[in-house]
């Protein structure tokens, strides 16, 4: 998403990821590790009988996993700084693909050594759907760490 320092960033910068298939081990191994076992989620019976007539894979799931998509770049991105206006605008099913992209729409200081960087994060399905849309923040470094 971001692989520039801050000072090389400037609005209207756009990124696409790569895609990635959602599995049945994702949505079972998120139910676990958060403990969300709605039965939208975790029962395709239950679900045939829902609106989309399947199980729909949980919203934090697909948020992580598309922001997770770009990677982060460790010698300039210090920390996630927050999300704003998130919105599942369609359902993901398991085994849709999903991408992400994103465009940087707001750059501000922040101190001496960082500035945050917002950019807009989309998430497409292989139907190219939009899923997901926010704005998401980061905490970028003005200078690249030195390689280790």
């Amino acid at each position: 998403m971001i692989q520039l320092p801050y000072g090389e960033l400037a609005i209207g910068q756009k990124a696409r990821s790569r895609g990635r298939t959602i599995t049945e081990t994702d949505v079972v191994n998120f139910c676990g590790l958060t403990g969300n076992w709605l039965a939208i989620h975790a029962d395709a019976e239950y679900a045939k009988k829902s609106l989309y007539g399947q199980r729909v894979v949980q919203g934090g799931l697909v948020f992580v996993v598309a922001n997770a998509l770009f990677g982060f770049e460790p010698a300039v991105v210090e920390a996630f700084y927050g999300v704003d206006k998130l919105r599942f605008l369609k359902p993901t099913f398991i085994g849709d693909t999903l991408h992400a992209e994103s465009e940087v729409i707001a750059l501000r200081d922040k101190g001496e050594r960082h500035g945050i960087a917002t950019t807009r994060l989309t998430a497409v399905n292989q139907r190219d759907e939009t899923v997901l849309s926010c704005e998401f923040s980061l905490l970028i470094r003005r200078e690249r760490l030195p390689a280790e």
